[in-house]
């Protein structure tokens, strides 16, 4: 069977190629069963997913959603708030290796971008008229390092365009985000002291809702409509790899898009 993805309203409804992954519909096996797009970093290199599993796995996706001629573009995550724009007719990367960042951002209908996620957010954001699109990688560091603002910003100065749609897909729920004080903390500093998004949790620590604090700062910054899908990567272990759930012997999920063709 093909790659079993889910879609966003919002972006399918302007024309913008994408997709979230599930776990489902790939040819990777053991842990990484069976759509995988990476590798724990601590595996020794007899137990990780080869990467011939992985380049068929985006190969599958990229041709489901018509983006199979198309040059795919990742980078080196980091968990950071730097984000990597992709210009037409320009090398992918400046160097040899994926540049250290956690968004990436093109105009460049030849390109398809991707991020992976195995319980932080992915989003992905396309302008109204689909000429310009960003996939960002953003987990409880990306947010208060501003990863999605940067995203915008950066979209907005590749070719003025200013009106922009986001989806943010599956991740860890609130209900299952249980945090420590310091990084409420940080959220407390990014949000204020009354922020809807940390709730007290039944361990006496908090939990944090990392898809409303993403929806609050892409609506801050301007975008228009933003469709905050109801997955929950720990919840659903058939359907989702969860690194918190699965104890970092997991899978990755990818969220792929493309400029409009």
């Amino acid at each position: 069977m093909g790659p079993a993805l889910l879609y966003s309203r919002v972006l399918a409804g302007r024309g913008v190629p994408h997709a979230f992954t599930t776990r489902a519909g790939g040819i990777s096996a053991g842990i990484f069963a069976s759509l995988n797009f990476g590798n724990p970093g601590d595996l020794k290199p007899e137990e990780r997913d080869p990467l011939s599993n992985i380049h068929a796995n985006f190969a599958g996706v990229l041709n489901a959603i018509g983006c199979g001629d198309r040059e795919l573009v990742q980078v080196h995550q980091v968990h950071g708030g730097v984000v990597h724009v992709v210009c037409p007719g320009a090398a992918a990367h400046p160097g040899p290796s994926d540049t250290r960042a956690d968004a990436l951002v093109t105009c460049d209908g030849a390109r398809a971008l991707a991020v992976r996620i195995a319980d932080c957010a992915p989003v992905l954001i396309a302008s109204t008229d689909g000429r310009t699109v960003a996939a960002v990688h953003a987990g409880w560091r990306g947010v208060v390092a501003g990863v999605v603002r940067n995203a915008l910003a950066a979209l907005r100065a590749e070719d003025g365009v200013q009106y922009f749609v986001a989806a943010v897909g599956p991740c860890l729920s609130v209900m299952h985000f249980e945090i420590g004080p310091e990084v409420a903390a940080e959220f407390e500093r990014e949000f204020g002291p009354t922020t809807p998004h940390l709730r007290p949790g039944p361990r006496g620590r908090p939990l944090l809702d990392l898809k409303g604090a993403l929806r609050e700062q892409l609506e801050q910054a301007g975008v228009r409509e933003v469709d905050v899908m109801p997955h929950c990567t720990y919840a659903d272990a058939e359907r989702f790899f969860s690194h918190r759930r699965d104890a970092g012997r997991t899978g990755r999920m990818a969220a792929v898009i493309g400029v409009k063709g």
